[in-house]
């Protein structure tokens, strides 16, 4: 290949290469739109609007109601928040606690008057103990039956303990609702070309700027 030839063909290059750049410029140009006026006054008018959605927001979703409502019944903070879909969460963790409270305490009574019919020597209320403890009498097991009664009254502690804790868990749910009910999770957000100089390169270029407002 001769010199010229290679030369032509360096020169088409750069062509074409100038030719792609003004091409960008001029569609990148075209995209962009004006700044009159009058959009300015609808952007302003768009903030106003936003600004008054926001401060009604905060104003219908107050925490301290949701936690109020929460701690006087469980679920009613969820349906201020209108988060219908946690009720069932909530009443099942209340009722698996309340449930498994009231089965401890029902047997604490039974071991507790079990024990205190052997102890007494009380013949004539030996009818009256549960089955399911009459082999303990039958066998004058009073250490058995003290055992028992006393697992049960620990347990009965556990329980309430739980039983409580599901009613706070339900009063902090509700009141992180509300509170993100009222938190702008969604910023505007916008995405930019912009000229400039590059420290780091130490050379001048086009650059992409997000901005969040």
């Amino acid at each position: 290949m001769k010199k010229s030839e290679f030369s032509n063909i360096i020169f088409r290059k750069k062509l074409l290469i100038v030719f792609f750049l003004l091409s960008s410029i001029v569609s990148f140009s075209q995209r962009i739109e004006p700044i009159n006026k009058d959009s300015a006054t609808i952007s302003e008018k768009k903030i106003v609007q936003e600004k008054k959605i926001d401060s009604a927001t905060k104003k219908i979703y107050s925490p301290k109601k949701a936690a109020t409502l929460s701690a006087i019944f469980p679920g009613l903070g969820q349906i201020y928040n209108k988060k219908y879909w946690k009720l069932p969460i909530v009443y099942a963790a209340m009722g698996i606690s309340g449930g498994i409270f009231k089965y401890n305490l029902g047997w604490y009574k039974k071991t507790r008057f079990a024990y205190k019919v052997l102890v007494t020597n009380d013949t004539a209320n030996f009818s009256n103990v549960d089955p399911a403890l009459q082999f303990l009498i039958v066998r004058n097991d009073a250490g058995g039956l003290r055992n028992a009664r006393d697992g049960y009254r620990r347990d009965i502690d556990y329980s309430a303990l739980f039983f409580i804790i599901m009613w706070g868990l339900n009063v902090v749910d509700a009141t992180v609702d509300a509170h993100l009910k009222s938190f702008d999770v969604s910023p505007a957000l916008s995405l930019g070309i912009k000229a400039g100089h590059s420290e780091m390169a130490g050379t001048n270029g086009i650059s992409l700027v997000l901005s969040i407002r």
